[in-house]
């Protein structure tokens, strides 16, 4: 009894944090109501606060929820990309063309960045959330630069180029790609500003 008890409560909060994370996306943080989430989910309001003491609660595990998601897809797809290819350049333009196939699958455009939308409403947040924010893209930074490092050690880059703002660059395209995306309702713009990117990683290592 316990354990299914603990099992329907793990998934009512997933269900919370699955709807806010819409909400959010499509209205923002601030035109979030807890009300609305708990006619979304079917629960009381004390429900809701068995979950989440207040929505800043709410907002920071629904912050690290998505950055542990990201971080599982990245995480996915550079193990695929590595089983097919021990060179490091080479696995990372695949890792670039398994994101931009993943990308390019989704049914409509990308829903959005929560970690974006979490820094344009900064002003709502407490200093742990902002924090919690900023290292995630500190994370994906990290995680490129130290790809990008071990290419340059295998293959010295063909222009002057910091590994550190290239790495920013895999952030850039995709964030700049989703808002192009969401504007022209065109799911197709950021799949393509991925491979671009693949060019341009290829051009920075390769001749050609």
């Amino acid at each position: 009894m316990a354990e299914l008890q603990r099992r329907k409560g793990s998934e009512t909060r997933n269900q919370i944090l699955s709807f806010a994370e819409t909400a959010v996306l499509e209205k923002g943080f601030a035109g979030t109501s807890i009300d609305e989430l708990i006619a979304a989910v079917g629960i009381t309001k004390s429900g809701f606060f068995y979950h989440f003491k207040d929505k800043n609660a709410l907002a920071k595990a629904l912050l690290q929820h998505y950055l542990d998601r990201e971080e599982a897809i990245f995480d996915e797809l550079f193990e695929r990309a590595d089983d097919l290819n021990d060179d490091p350049l080479h696995g990372f333009l695949v890792f670039l063309k398994l994101f931009a196939e993943v990308l390019a699958d989704l049914p409509e455009t990308h829903p959005g960045c929560l970690v974006s939308a979490f820094c344009y409403q900064d002003q709502l947040f407490n200093r742990e959330i902002r924090e919690l924010n900023a290292a995630g893209v500190l994370r994906w930074r990290e995680r490129f630069n130290d790809r990008l490092e071990l290419i340059a050690r295998h293959y010295p880059p063909k222009m002057e180029i910091e590994m550190s703002e290239l790495a920013d660059m895999v952030s850039g395209i995709v964030e700049g790609g989703i808002v192009i995306s969401r504007s022209v309702r065109d799911k197709d713009v950021l799949p393509q500003q991925v491979l671009l990117l693949r060019r341009f990683v290829r051009r920075v290592f390769l001749d050609s």
